[in-house]
Formats: structure tokens, sequence, C-alpha cells
């Protein structure tokens, strides 16, 4: 009986199983930022194991309030870089050189095929696009995996969706990603791996593929992932290129980690997106989900484009092409937050930064603040967000606040509109 992909990684990395369906599974990274990791590392010194499994593979990264708004942001954020600098860990990425972890980590080269990764963040699923299993796990799980590098999971089992057809003009992969969740519901992926798959998946960025992956989660999924072919080994290339001949040689090797043809899946779901319109939550789940049409008209307070499911480069073109020439709406505020350095200095070279200014937005440093509601963006009681980030929960970014989830042109045409609006009403 053939494997998944998912299978085949947990299988190459199995340590010990000791009951059950439990796996102790050799971790390759392990991911810290400042808001989660602090608290493993205080329990850990007060338990006198102040110690850590390999500094070359823990990454950190202080992402979710920085600067610092306030003493305890601030007490996090040095808890998490004297740690650092007490273990040797290269890779902390202070303020100015940091970014959202999900979007710099890859951008980094740290996340491979046939990886395991954990990290104490529930979005850190958005590294399976690159055919690795990454999961956001709890305290307890993080502070094991910083001392001993591994981490206990049940074998996985995969939920394959094959999404089909071919995505329309100004339909992008959160669209894709916002109508899979509204069709699984919030639960309907727990416990299980998602492998994204098909013809529309095939023809993906990486970027649009680390879109759907970061969304797993609000599907119940523990990780989504999915298979590495050339679009991954061109993305990868340059990290890697001395390890692999010649990038044939790095697909071949990639390759071998593919879901085999009889692998056993609990369900497969073929997802047709060929007549799908941009999407738009509604409401306080993600799996509450409509045609951006049925949602047009609604006032909004503030946009925001930006976050780990929508701050790449790719994103930010999609939304200056919408913003080009045109003016934020006098009732709405807009705020874009390349997600690292690279893509802000990328976006300035390209010209995007001056359309976003023009456009009468605010450009901020790379930040996940807004999105948890904890800084450079929060909303008031009774404000509406037009948002680009992953979770619209009751008060995620304010209390009382309202959070509709959206594609970055989606985002861009409801700020010229002061309203949520199609972006395909703004092309040409």
């Amino acid at each position: 009986m053939g494997k998944t992909i998912a299978e085949k990684i947990f299988d190459a990395h199995r340590v010990d199983n000791p009951s059950g369906d439990i796996h102790v599974i050799r971790l390759d990274a392990v991911f810290c930022h400042e808001i989660t990791t602090p608290t493993a590392i205080v329990d850990l010194q007060r338990r006198g194991k102040d110690r850590v499994f390999d500094p070359a593979r823990i990454k950190a990264v202080i992402d979710h309030v920085t600067p610092a708004k306030d003493s305890k942001t601030a007490t996090q954020g040095r808890i998490l870089r004297d740690w650092a600098r007490r273990h040797g860990i290269r890779d902390f990425f202070d303020i100015g050189r940091n970014g959202i972890c999900h979007a710099l980590f890859p951008e980094k080269g740290f996340v491979r095929p046939g990886y395991t990764v954990i990290m104490g963040d529930s979005h850190t699923c958005t590294h399976g696009a690159f055919g690795a299993f990454a999961a956001g796990v709890g305290t307890t799980d993080l502070e094991v995996g910083i001392l001993k590098g591994v981490c206990a999971f049940h074998y996985p089992v995969t939920l394959k969706v094959n999404i089909s057809g071919r995505l329309r003009a100004g339909v992008f992969a959160k669209d894709a990603i916002l109508s899979v969740i509204g069709r699984l519901g919030v639960d309907g992926a727990t416990n299980r791996v998602i492998e994204f798959g098909g013809p529309v998946v095939a023809e993906m960025s990486m970027e649009a593929r680390m879109t759907l992956c970061n969304m797993a989660i609000e599907a119940g999924g523990t990780c989504g992932i999915c298979l590495p072919d050339q679009t991954t080994v061109a993305y990868l290339w340059p990290f890697i290129k001395g390890e692999y001949a010649d990038p044939a040689a790095a697909l071949a090797a990639f390759r071998r980690l593919h879901s085999d043809a009889d692998a056993v899946y609990d369900a497969v779901i073929d997802h047709d997106v060929s007549d799908l319109a941009p999407q738009a939550t509604f409401g306080y789940k993600p799996d509450q989900v409509k045609a951006v049409a049925e949602l047009a008209g609604t006032p909004i307070d503030q946009v925001y484009i930006g976050s780990c499911t929508n701050g790449r480069i790719e994103d930010l073109r999609v939304a200056a092409r919408v913003l080009a020439g045109r003016r934020v709406h006098d009732r709405v505020r807009a705020i874009v937050s390349p997600a690292t350095p690279a893509v802000f200095r990328q976006a300035l070279e390209e010209g995007l930064i001056k359309i976003f200014m023009d456009a009468g937005c605010c450009v901020t440093n790379p930040t996940c603040g807004a999105c948890l509601g904890m800084s450079n963006g929060v909303l008031a009681e009774g404000e509406v967000c037009a948002a680009t980030t992953n979770r619209n929960f009751n008060g995620r970014m304010g209390k009382g606040g309202m959070v509709h989830l959206m594609s970055p042109a989606t985002a861009a045409a409801s700020a010229v509109a002061g309203r949520i609006a199609n972006s395909q009403l703004f092309q040409g």
C-alpha cells in the first residue's frame, strides 16, 4: 500500500512510537517568536533546563509587536533576545532585520521539502507549501522541541483537496482557500493534513501556495501541504544549489517525496474553481464565506493589506494595480504592511510604495500587530475592517470589531469604494 507525502515524512523522521499511533519525530527546525516562546524559555529556566538541542536549527524573530508598544511587549522581546544571544542562535532577526515569521523564514531558505517544523504559532502550517510537515504547537511541545529537537504527533491522516479548473481574472489563491474552507467548515479537517493538489495548485507560485497552506488551520487542519515541484526548486535554488548537481537532480529528489498513486486518504475532495468569483467572509468564523458581490456595499472603516497570508510582493503588486491612480475613500483608513524587509525594499524599487502613499495609504514596517489586534491597526468597538489576514474571530483585530477576510485585490478595491467592492469593477 502506498503512502502520502505526510506519511513518508513521518516515517523518515520517527525516533520512537511509545504507544498506539503516537509517534515521536525528529525536527529539522524549531521556529520561535516573541509572543509564545518567552513563556517556554522562562519555564525551561525555572526547571533548570535552559538549553537548546541545536542552535543552528532554531530560528527566532520578533514580529508580532515590533517595535514594542509597551513595557510588557518590550519584556517579551528582551527575553527572546537574551535567550538567542545566550545560546548562540545565529538566525535571530531583531528589529530592523525582522519580518513576519511565515514570510521571512521561507524567504531565508529555512524550509525544505521533507522537513519537519514546529512553532508556537497556529499558522506554522504555511510552510507545508514547500512539501514539509509544519505544525503549530503548544508551550509544552515547544519546550520539548527546543530542548530535545523532537515532537510527538498522531500518525498523519490526510484529506486530499484537488483544486481543478482555472482561476478567472480577478480571482486569486485567497479566494480559492476561502471557498475550500467554506466547503469543509472550520472543523472539516480537524486532526488531518490537507494535501492540496490539482492543476490550479500546479500553476500557482510559491507565494500563492503559501496562502493556501497558511489557512489550512482555519478548516481545523494540522498542516497544509503541497507536493514539491519545479516551482519549489526554482524558489529554493539559491539555497540548495550546493546540494544538487543541477535543478533536475533536485527535482528528482523532491519527487521521491510525492504521495504514491495508491496512497490511502481519509477523503478526496474535488474542488472546481472555474466559476469561482471573488470571496469574502462574513460573521465571525472563517467558514462563513460569500461571493464579494453578495457583500458589496457593506460599509468599512479600515482596510488592512499584509500579514503572513497576503503580505508578499505578489500580493502588494496586485493591490497596487487596483490602487494606481486612485485614492482611498475619505471614510476609510488603509494600512499596508509588507511582510519582510526584502518585500518592502522590492516594493519600494518597483514603485509600489509610492502608489500606496499617493493613494493615501499608511505604509508600516513588517509586523503581525494588526492581524491579532495588538498594534498598528487595532479596531475600535463597532468598526469594520476589510483585511487580507486569516482570522475573522470576534474581537480578533480589536474588541467589538468585525473583520471581513478577502484577497488583496478586493481589499484595495474596497479601500477606494469605502465599502466592500469587487476588484473586477476596477480592472482596466
